[in-house]
This record gives structure tokens, sequence and C-alpha cells, in this order.
């Protein structure tokens, strides 16, 4: 039932100075130490023998999986900061990962849609339970897009007046070609279907994605467009959770069984979500910790990485345990997402508070 609490070997990889010394050279405070800190907390937690951060199953409750929303971040690639010196072609670098956590976030597909070799190439460079969870075309959650990032076949058939434009917004296409961009998404995902590796996809709105009753239409023809792939919801706008809308929103994501993305992020803003564990549907539940770097949450022109540089606290960690735990017992599969994936910041986050989660698996206090 949904809950509406509140609520192999060891491998250390050198570091050279000629490529990972400038990540390292950032202001040693609590939050943004540089990378041989956050490695040395890494290995603090990674026990002799097991580097792979494996499924949790605590007892009485679902699997629990951990992992970081990307793999491919420029800042995480440099050599010696996460992928070992040497690992530089992408087969390498997703078969390293896959072999270190058990799901992974991709991100790209905001950007430009999935291809099914694309697609391929991941099922066959990842064990067959590894997991990727895709987030949602930027067109599919009301965002625009680069016109020039679109597939050739879908631009040549735009108006004149929209093909010229450098960026675009769904409702600007043709119904027809709507309906094309959306099958191409789906189709772009088969061979992660097909071999049973795709979790979800993540709906994430915009913070000017305001409560509405079209806005839950919107996210409930989403939903429908996708036939069947699950999906997961992330609100980007206070509005859904004021006092007078929130029980209205746990009410809608209930009734329509679409998992709720609990996050950790910065307050205090009118994008800022409540740190709610709400589990709204008893297939999956999703957490994903986007720092609390509250100086570029809302900045303009700060690059992405940035946004989410912030390296969580040990303490920070152990305040989303319970909630997991609890998310956990109701549902099949959680998910937890570490998006702050400046350099091994991400990596180095998940591989504690997975630590932290399976302590709770063998009955560790």
């Amino acid at each position: 039932m949904p809950t509406t609490s509140s609520g192999s070997t060891k491998q250390t990889v050198a570091t050279p100075r000629s490529s990972a010394s400038a990540l390292s050279s950032s202001s040693p405070s609590g939050h943004d130490p540089g990378v041989d800190v956050a490695r040395e907390r890494s290995e603090q937690v990674t026990r002799e023998g097991e580097p792979a951060v494996l499924p949790i199953h605590p007892s009485g409750a679902g699997e629990i999986r951990v992992g970081t929303a990307s793999w491919t971040d420029p800042t995480m690639t440099v050599p010696g900061v996460f992928y070992p010196t040497g690992t530089d072609t992408a087969e390498e670098r997703l078969g390293f990962y896959a072999g270190r956590f058990p799901v992974v976030e991709v991100d790209a597909t905001y950007y430009a849609l999935p291809s099914a070799r694309t697609a391929e190439l991941w099922v066959d460079r990842t064990p067959p339970d590894f997991t990727f969870d895709i987030k949602a075309h930027a067109l599919m959650t009301g965002q625009p897009t680069e016109t020039k990032r679109l597939p050739k076949v879908l631009r040549e058939e735009l108006p004149e007046d929209v093909r010229t434009k450098p960026r675009i917004y769904g409702k600007q296409l043709p119904a027809e070609l709507l309906d094309e961009f959306w099958r191409l998404f789906r189709e772009g995902l088969q061979p992660l279907r097909e071999s049973g590796q795709l979790g979800a996809v993540f709906l994430q709105y915009p913070r000017w994605f305001f409560t509405s009753s079209e806005n839950r239409a919107a996210i409930v023809e989403a939903r429908d467009r996708l036939e069947g792939i699950p999906v997961a919801v992330e609100f980007r706008n206070a509005t859904w959770f004021n006092e007078k809308n929130v029980d209205r929103t746990l009410r809608f994501l209930q009734d329509n069984h679409l998992p709720f993305v609990m996050i950790d992020g910065p307050q205090g803003f009118k994008s800022s979500v409540p740190p709610l564990d709400w589990v709204t549907s008893e297939d999956l539940a999703v957490v994903r910790f986007h720092g609390r770097r509250a100086e570029t949450w809302e900045a303009r022109g700060v690059p992405t990485v940035e946004r989410f540089r912030y390296l969580y606290g040990t303490d920070e960690l152990k305040e989303w345990v319970p909630r997991i735990e609890r998310a956990s017992k109701a549902a099949r599969e959680t998910h937890v997402l570490m998006n702050n994936c400046y350099a091994n910041y991400g990596a180095t986050n998940a591989r504690e508070i997975a630590r932290l989660l399976a302590d709770l698996e063998l009955g560790e206090s």
C-alpha cells in the first residue's frame, strides 16, 4: 500500500596530476573538497574484495538499486577521477561502471531521441540484470529543444516557419509529427524493454509547470503515449506541494499509479520540492539527490555540472536512510540516484549511501 509519510577485487584508481589535479584544486569546504577527498571517502566504505554495489534486499522490503545520474559527464571521465587511466572508450567506461553499480540514469535522452542501435550496445556491454532509467526528452515535458537535434526525418517535415527557429516546443509540431516523435522515442528504447533492462522513464517537469487540471492531464497523456513503459514523475514547482494543493497532488499520483520522484535539493525556492517520502505506486519508488548548493540552484548561466557540484556529508545521507527503508517496504523496487555528478562526487555518495542501506540488509545498526 502507498505510504504518505513525510517524509571481484577492490581496485584503487591512481590520480595522475596531469589529468585530475585541476579537479582537486577546489576550496577545501565540507561540500566541495575535491576528488582526492571524495576518493578517500569512497575507499573507506568499500569493503575488501567487494568493489561492486549490489542490489540491496532489506528484510521484509523490496529491492533497492543505487547508482548515479550519469556515467559520461566530462568531469567524471577525466582519467583517474572515477575511471582508471586507460579506460577511454564508451564500451570500457560503461563496462567499468556496470561492474560497480546496478543502475544508471541516462540523461542524454533529454536532449536527443534515443537510438535503438545505441540501446543495443548498452545491452551488449552490461550484465543482464543491470538497469537503465531514462530521462524523458524535453519535448515530452513541455520544455524546448534545439531544432537541429531533432532527427532529420522530423526536421524536414516541419513547417518552414518552425524549421528555421533555433528552439521549438512540442506544441509547435503538427499532430502527426508529434505522434511520430513519441513513436521514435519508444522505438529507441525497445532493445532495453526486450532485454528487461529498462527501468522507468523520468518525466521531469520544469519550474514553470505549476499545478493545474491542464497540467495533470498532460502528465497522464505523457504516461499514455509511452504505451506501457514505466514512468516516474518529478516536479520542479513548489505549487504542487503548498498547503492548498499537497493532498490533491498525492491523490492524483496515487489514483493514476504514477511513482513520485522523491528529491533532496535546496529549499526555499519557487522550484523547491520538500523532501517527502511519498510512495505512490507499489511497483517503483525513486529518490534523486541533487545536492544542496543553494547559490547555484536557480542561478542563470551556470553549467549543469556546477549547479550540482556538491558532496553530501554522511549525516546528510543518513537523513534519507529511514525514508528509503520505508519506501522499499511499500514498493517492489526502489531506485536511488545521485545527480551530483561533478567528478567522483556522485559515485562516492552512491557508494556511501549504499553501504548505509546494506547495513540495514545485514541487520547492523
